[in-house]
């Protein structure tokens, strides 16, 4: 396992490295996108707009020797701009037959972009591609390339000409991550590259079969028993109607996490694991993950937003409460 540990940190750290010859720091960002590139999940990117969500995934694409689309989505953006349509076509006797045309959905890595520009009907256009990685058009089932990634960017909710996401998309991303705004030093080096002369160029250095190498490591982490238990206990705690329900739960989450939230903590886990050098996933790498893990899977009451709390904040909260040995869990939660 330990030369597996290795393969694994040597063809991240070299994805790293190219990125960074593009984009300034965002180090945590990157991770967060890689985790979910190994875990087989797809990534939503939060930010305000000009933080180099795009470049990042244009940036993976040629790192990775991967098929490339961008969807740039709008209110008037229909599904059919996204999965693919028939149309009338003329076949070499003059006659004349229906063609189906593919969308850029049929591609490897998929950058959908703005995504909640869109209307709700438009967004669940990605639903079966996301979870099922092929789409029906016309009663006929199309499967999508190998490798298939969803790499979606949103600007935060509040702008305007903005449409939530349905809860049913969000549930199949596989983590949520912001992107923070660059401090002042990452600003600097921004400027240099963007407004002098010098122009960094990536090159390819993972192939889509290395990569689906690195997919089979990540589940060979061993999680032990009651490092699972514990994270089926956090997706519980989450709940606000379950017995395992932490008190922040029952009073400003209107729902929980999903059954998809507890495969992303696992899996979050056990790359988390490998990232920092170890064949196993602990508890501490569970409590790591469980922000772009859950942020998009809490839904808020009343109560929290009139209190201003965030879904970090509330995700933040339930971690404390939640003791990570389950004998005290009855005594803690008052049960």
């Amino acid at each position: 396992m330990q030369e597996k540990i290795a393969t694994f940190a040597e063809r991240v750290e070299r994805v790293r490295e190219e990125v960074s010859r593009v984009l300034v720091g965002q180090r945590s960002v990157v991770d967060g996108v890689l985790t979910c590139l190994v875990a087989d999940g797809h990534v939503l990117l939060e930010g305000v707009p000009g933080l180099g969500k795009t470049l990042l995934v244009r940036t993976l694409s040629e790192c990775l020797s991967m098929s490339y689309s961008r969807i740039q989505f709008t209110p008037d953006l229909m599904p059919a701009d996204i999965v693919g349509t028939h149309i009338l076509a003329e076949d070499p006797a003059g006659g004349r037959k229906l063609e189906f045309r593919e969308g850029p959905v049929f591609t490897q890595l998929l950058l959908a972009d703005e995504i909640n520009r869109a209307t709700p009907k438009t967004q669940s256009a990605l639903l079966e591609a996301m979870a099922e990685h092929q789409v029906t058009i016309g009663g006929q089932s199309r499967k999508l390339p190998k490798p298939f990634f969803v790499m979606a960017t949103q600007n935060p909710l509040e702008m305007e000409g903005t449409y939530p996401l349905p809860e049913a998309q969000l549930d199949r991303f596989f983590f949520k991550v912001d992107v923070p705004f660059p401090d002042l030093e990452d600003l600097v080096t921004i400027m240099d590259r963007t407004t002098g002369n010098k122009s960094q160029g990536v090159k390819a250095v993972l192939a889509p079969s290395e990569l689906a190498e690195l997919r089979t490591i990540v589940r060979d982490v061993i999680v032990a028993p009651e490092v699972m238990r514990y994270a089926m206990r956090l997706v519980l705690g989450t709940h606000p109607e379950s017995a395992h329900g932490t008190p922040t739960a029952k009073r400003f989450v209107r729902y929980g996490a999903s059954p998809r939230g507890a495969q992303a903590i696992v899996l979050g886990a056990r790359t988390h694991a490998l990232l920092n050098g170890r064949a196993h996933a602990s508890i501490a790498d569970v409590r790591a993950i469980a922000h772009p893990a859950f942020r998009h899977r809490l839904g808020r009451n009343f109560d929290a937003e009139a209190e201003g709390l965030s879904t970090d904040d509330l995700i933040s909260k339930i971690l404390d409460e939640l003791p990570e040995a389950e004998g005290r869990v009855a005594r803690e939660l008052g049960a």
